[in-house]
């Protein structure tokens, strides 16, 4: 059965001008699934208030952040991506990627795969822990898509944050930057490590709790252990807790780097209120500097590619507020990108979908 690869990842605008900044920021933030409110707030808040004021200051930060690459860092690295393991798996199982938002498109890529004659396509969201507003969001979408081409037979890889591919993809780019001792090669010992996450409203965590069948209705204590109680098999909730998922990525990447108890600390980053997921990274930021913490390194295992929210909030902001309150030093780790290391890992997870894949539509 000839199979297809389809990479899904959120998407990015067209280009850093305003009126494509303006563009984007309306198709995701119109998104139900991304703000889940009533459909005419969402319509009043978003239109005439989050991005009329919004999309000059991200496009000048845009604007910043693609210099380097000529193009969006995210767009970059995501064809590139799709182009390297589709050297690894060659021609006879075709590769193409789609954005949730904005272009290339998921349908685009989607037809193209079937145009070259796929009998099955294998889709990854390339969002290592699920949410709604971005898995399943993505997913929504694809299954439109199929129900308008006809086209069913698709694996949807939900999640793979716990996959020690996705794992030991991490641990090459770490190389770079410590040693199994903690001690830096770039100037020094690291005093602290920052695993900085994407925020989510809890309520959405709460929600997807709910719609998995699971009884959550406060934050846990899942940054201390998986509860694995609440469920088994594909429809385990746990699997879909957003919250208890990235603690679960810190610890394995913690164990595999073999990095001390109280030497790091989950946080989320990108909050709009109080009511996001909590600590807060850019507060962790500054306590820990404030502390005497002079030399941190910060991974962001949410984002399998480098864009705004790293090479920007983590790498420019985060680090003058790092310095501001007497550290000296903080190092922004790589994320995945198009590394060797990845383009394996993500090859097995393809190799491996059978096994880690949780809806088979």
């Amino acid at each position: 059965m000839k199979t297809g690869i389809l990479l899904i990842n959120l998407g990015t605008p067209d280009s850093a001008s305003e009126k494509d900044v303006k563009k984007y920021l309306k198709q995701f933030l119109n998104d139900p699934y991304v703000i889940d409110i009533n459909p005419v707030l969402r319509f009043f808040l978003v239109n005439f208030f989050i991005v009329p004021f919004r999309a000059p200051k991200s496009a000048a930060l845009y604007k910043k952040i693609w210099s380097a690459f000529g193009e969006s860092p995210l767009l970059f690295h995501t064809q590139n991506l799709a182009k390297k393991l589709q050297q690894s798996l060659g021609k006879e199982m075709p590769v193409e990627f789609g954005m949730r938002y904005q272009s290339p498109d998921i349908y685009s890529a989607f037809k193209k795969l079937i145009n070259s004659g796929v009998e099955k396509i294998i889709a990854i969201p390339l969002y290592p822990q699920y949410a709604s507003s971005s898995t399943g969001s993505s997913i929504i979408k694809l299954k439109k898509i199929m129900d308008k081409e006809k086209f069913y037979n698709v694996k949807i890889v939900e999640h793979f944050y716990r996959d020690e591919n996705f794992v030991n993809a991490w641990t090459e780019i770490a190389k770079k930057y410590f040693f199994t001792t903690g001690e830096g090669n770039k100037g020094g010992a690291i005093d602290f490590f920052l695993f900085s996450y994407h925020g989510l409203p809890e309520r959405q965590i709460f929600k997807e709790c709910k719609k998995r069948g699971g009884t959550c209705n406060k934050i846990s204590d899942c940054e201390v252990k998986m509860h694995e109680k609440t469920g088994s098999g594909v429809g385990n909730p746990v699997n879909y807790c957003y919250r208890a998922s990235c603690f679960e990525t810190t610890r394995q990447l913690v164990k595999v780097l073999r990095i001390q108890e109280g030497k790091y600390v989950t946080s989320f980053q990108s909050r709009l209120n109080d009511k996001w997921l909590k600590p807060y990274s850019d507060k962790v930021v500054e306590e820990k500097a404030k502390d005497g913490v002079k030399k941190m390194l910060v991974f962001s295992p949410a984002f399998v590619a480098d864009c705004l929210e790293t090479i920007y909030e983590i790498g420019v902001e985060y680090r003058e507020i790092f310095i501001k309150n007497g550290g000296k030093e903080l190092v922004l780790v790589d994320s995945l990108n198009d590394s060797d290391g990845w383009v394996e890992g993500l090859k097995k997870i393809i190799i491996n979908s059978d096994e880690i894949s949780n809806t088979i539509l």
